[in-house]
């Protein structure tokens, strides 16, 4: 081998520094950013740099300066249009501050969130932005925060865990969009939530215990938000209409056609989320059942394909983008040192009537 085709060593932070005639601190300091540096001496070190084609090794300049401006973000279901949203929101506003995340997606279980979460520490991430699965299990999150990294709860809350949450209101949300059904006469009303039978047991029968661990959750506060607006109504809940099945858009599917197939089926459907509306859109296309005429449809959020498929999907909507954006707002407020109460932003939501809810169909 020539010696013009041997492999270039990779430089370190003493070539850097012997190349521009300074101390290996003041190289670190200059390339880092931190610290008082000259601006000459700074273009000395960055002109070094860029001959030499240094790179920057981020974990040494992590014990430095004690961040590696970087955000971890734990979601629970990629394919949901409404973490999506909130997922661009949050890594727009980390960007533009000069911040990188890194991105774990659970798919709504504990242990895989208990595993990401110690992943991003191990990485030492300067704060989390977490949407947890489950509302009563907080130790992990707790030792996080006894260590010092930032957390900010994204679209739910957690029962005992003292830290700041973006999101809304779902109780209350989903007894809006109950009401709304109920005004037009429905009572067999059936809810797609994507959540666990047992949980919606404590919820929909307060008797069984755990309502508060279980409405801590997303699914938790819509079925409580769902059982207030029966209730209040005075409507009995059929337990069979209380669907249960999974977070992806097949389970919607396949626990709405289950719904469909009942002889005694719903007149409404409330899907708690896009991608449940999704599913139940495609089992009531299969089953041939019309919509709005035979069963009436509503869902969260406003996907980009809500007002596209024929009849358009009334939904609750949220400003999905803008959660984002204040959660990581609020966590890079944390990480720079601001002060002040645990915050728990709440968000307003906006019911949008198309042509998928009409009124109940009488026999």
């Amino acid at each position: 081998m020539s010696r013009s085709a041997q492999p270039r060593s990779i430089a370190t932070l003493d070539d850097v520094a012997r190349e521009a005639r300074v101390s290996v601190a003041t190289a670190a300091r200059a390339l880092g950013g931190y610290g008082s540096v000259r601006n000459s001496t700074r273009e000395r070190v960055l002109a070094a740099s860029g001959q030499l084609g240094y790179r920057t090794n981020s974990l040494a300049r992590s014990m430095a300066t004690g961040s590696t401006r970087t955000l971890g973000i734990v979601i629970s279901e990629i394919e949901n249009p409404f973490f999506r949203q909130a997922l661009r929101g949050v890594a727009d506003t980390a960007r533009a501050q000069g911040f990188e995340v890194l991105l774990a997606n659970t798919d709504a279980e504990l242990d895989k969130e208990v595993t990401a979460v110690r992943v991003m520490t191990e990485r030492r991430v300067d704060g989390l932005v977490v949407c947890p699965a489950d509302g009563g299990v907080t130790s992990h999150l707790s030792d996080v925060i006894a260590a010092g990294i930032r957390v900010v709860l994204l679209d739910r809350s957690m029962a005992g865990l003292r830290t700041d949450s973006v999101g809304i209101d779902d109780r209350k949300a989903a007894r809006v969009a109950t009401e709304h059904l109920l005004a037009r006469g429905h009572r067999d009303i059936a809810i797609v939530t994507g959540g666990t039978h047992a949980m919606l047991e404590r919820i929909l029968r307060p008797d069984v215990g755990g309502v508060e661990r279980a409405s801590a959750t997303m699914v938790g506060a819509r079925a409580a938000g769902f059982g207030d607006a029966m209730v209040a109504a005075g409507v009995t809940i059929r337990p069979e209409l209380i669907s249960s099945g999974g977070p992806r858009r097949e389970d919607g599917e396949a626990e709405t056609a289950r719904l469909l197939a009942l002889k005694d089926r719903p007149t409404a459907i409330l899907a708690f989320d896009a991608t449940q509306s999704l599913g139940a859109l495609r089992a009531l296309s299969r089953a041939k059942v019309r919509c709005p005429e035979d069963v009436s449809l509503l869902g969260f959020d406003d996907a980009e394909w809500a007002d596209v498929v024929s009849p358009g999907l009334t939904v609750v909507a949220q400003p999905t983008y803008e959660i984002g954006v204040a959660a990581c707002r609020l966590l890079l407020s944390r990480i720079a040192g601001g002060g002040g109460a645990v915050a728990n932003r709440r968000f307003p939501i906006k019911l949008i009537e198309r042509g998928s809810v009409g009124p109940r169909r009488v026999a």
